[in-house]
């Protein structure tokens, strides 16, 4: 049987040990393209699932917003739905985690309960500038020590200080700065008035604003990015009673139930995969792609190229041998992986359905030298070139659809494999497998290719919900749902395994044509378009 927490039964963070018949555990996944309500029982198996899709606004080249309204409406939404399937079926829940897009910037009044300006998403380029000016100013050696990050427009920090200095958001006592996991605890447990104003570390090691270290935002940062602390949530552990559904909130169904679990989307999937232990590591392929290496508990001098972040903090839910729940690891974050098939579907209108692309692809056995890097809004790891663009190179009078299909699918295996090599290099360690989740995981292509190019077995999950699953498990493990790791490494089966092929030499071949592509594609935006020349920044 599943425990369910009964609300106020115990102080915040504290686990209950309540049973009823028969519960489930509800994970909130407030994605970049759609928010998803799913429900997951005591076998840690999907049992009911919700999802809308939401909103993209780009109000010019190089921006990117969501109407934070809108997510909250479209949680509301999915709650409903959820609970009419879950009432069908006699299941109740014992309580609700959340996981998130991480670097969305958000701002709200607390007096109000309104959003003060349109989410500035994390694939957002506008405070590019004011990254190279912190730079110039000195400021990277600071971020990089406390923060494992990079200055770049990725992160929420300059979002924040970009929407009080110009749009048009007042500071003051009522502001609220957050992150998406901050927005939808808010309303859940009340909003205006009685809302809990948290997040956890996974979410706020990726602000500019939060000391990985010292666990806990800097001052020093706060100042030196322009951002008000006193604005900021309070840092909480990943498994914790951050407070209880409120009155009215999805129809009413869920008042009372804990909401016990929040992490960043790809921590909660390196937790939903079960990978626990140090040099585990895991890749989902989304909007973007993001490969993350669990490092444990030491935290490692920043690694050149890769994001050192949170992955979690389970705080007194530890294992009972280890003397501390706070979890770092290695980070590549790739720009674009999904969206590029998305630009093949609504940009080119190659195929109808992103569903298409991998049938399309297989229809030539190799890519012919036709490569394509997505540099659609610069590159991430392990590269971090803002000033670089999409570029595609080898064509020829063959080349068609299927050519430009190959080319994306290959591109996301390409950008994981540069990552996967930074950070075997960084922890003097070879992968023994690469776990891998994400919407574009689904094609056999890729997860073939991929193997093909790290060399190691690829594993899919029986479920392609980890997201979901992990954000389930923290706050299951909060609630005693399940009572340790070990139960719920248990819980994680792989569907598939697909291994590399025995000889590297193809491999390598190819991924040195990627190579070389890319770097037609890196500082494009300092090539003067005129003369062809290069210009200083």
């Amino acid at each position: 049987m599943l425990a369910l927490a009964i609300a106020g039964s115990a102080a915040p963070g504290r686990r209950t040990d309540y049973r009823a018949a028969v519960a489930v555990v509800i994970a909130i996944d407030a994605g970049t393209s759609g928010v998803r309500a799913l429900a997951v029982d005591e076998n840690g198996q999907v049992v009911a699932t919700s999802h809308r899709e939401l909103s993209q606004y780009f109000p010019a080249p190089g921006l990117v917003e969501h109407d934070a309204a809108e997510i909250w409406s479209l949680v509301e939404t999915t709650l409903a739905e959820l609970h009419s399937q879950l009432a069908e079926r006699s299941l109740t829940t014992a309580t609700i985690g959340i996981a998130n897009q991480r670097e969305t910037a958000v701002a709200w009044d607390r007096s109000t309960g309104r959003p003060s300006h349109r989410a500035i998403v994390w694939q957002d380029r506008r405070t590019a500038a004011r990254c190279v000016e912190l730079a110039e100013a000195g400021h990277l050696p600071l971020v990089r020590e406390r923060t494992g990050l990079v200055l770049d427009p990725y992160f929420s920090g300059t979002k924040w200080s970009w929407m009080l200095e110009h749009g048009g958001v007042e500071p003051g006592g009522s502001l609220a700065l957050g992150t998406v996991d901050d927005w939808i605890c808010w309303n859940l447990t009340g909003g205006a008035g009685s809302g809990a104003h948290v997040t956890d570390p996974s979410n706020a090691s990726r602000t500019l604003c939060y000391d990985i270290e010292r666990r806990a935002w800097s001052a020093e940062l706060c100042d030196v990015l322009r951002v008000p602390l006193e604005a900021l949530g309070e840092v909480l552990p990943s498994a914790w009673r951050y407070g209880t559904v409120a009155t009215g909130v999805a129809g009413g169904w869920f008042t009372g139930v804990p909401v016990s679990g929040i992490a960043g989307d790809q921590q909660a999937a390196l937790f939903g995969h079960g990978c626990h232990l140090p040099g585990d590591t895991k890749v989902t392929y989304g909007t973007g792609s993001f490969v993350l290496m669990n490092l444990g508990a030491q935290l490692p001098p920043p690694t050149e190229g890769l994001l050192t972040t949170v992955a979690w903090d389970l705080g007194e839910h530890a294992p009972k041998d280890s003397t501390d729940g706070f979890n770092y690891a290695l980070e590549g974050s790739i720009f674009s992986a999904g969206a590029t098939i998305q630009w093949l579907r609504d940009g080119l209108k190659l195929v109808d359905d992103a569903a298409e692309a991998a049938p399309l692809a297989s229809e030539i056995a190799g890519n012919d030298g036709v490569y394509l890097v997505p540099a659609f809004t610069g590159l991430g790891s392990p590269w971090w070139d803002a000033q670089a663009r999409g570029t595609v190179v080898g064509l020829s009078r063959g080349t068609g659809r299927a050519h430009f299909a190959r080319a994306a699918i290959e591109a996301m295996a390409y950008q994981c494999r540069d990552v996967v090599d930074a950070m075997g290099s960084a922890a003097g360690q070879s992968l023994s497998q690469l776990s891998a989740d994400g919407g574009a995981s689904a094609m056999d292509l890729l997860l073939q290719f991929q193997a093909d190019q790290c060399g190691v077995p690829v594993v899919r999950p029986r479920t392609t919900e980890v997201t979901g699953l992990g954000a389930a498990m923290l706050a299951g493990l909060a609630e005693g749902v399940w009572s340790s790791l070990e139960e719920l490494r248990a819980l994680v089966t792989n569907a598939e395994v697909f291994e590399p092929a025995p000889r590297r030499g193809r491999a390598d071949a190819d991924h040195a044509g990627w190579r070389a592509a890319l770097e037609r594609s890196r500082r494009w935006e300092r090539i003067s378009l005129g003369t062809g020349k290069s210009q200083s920044l």
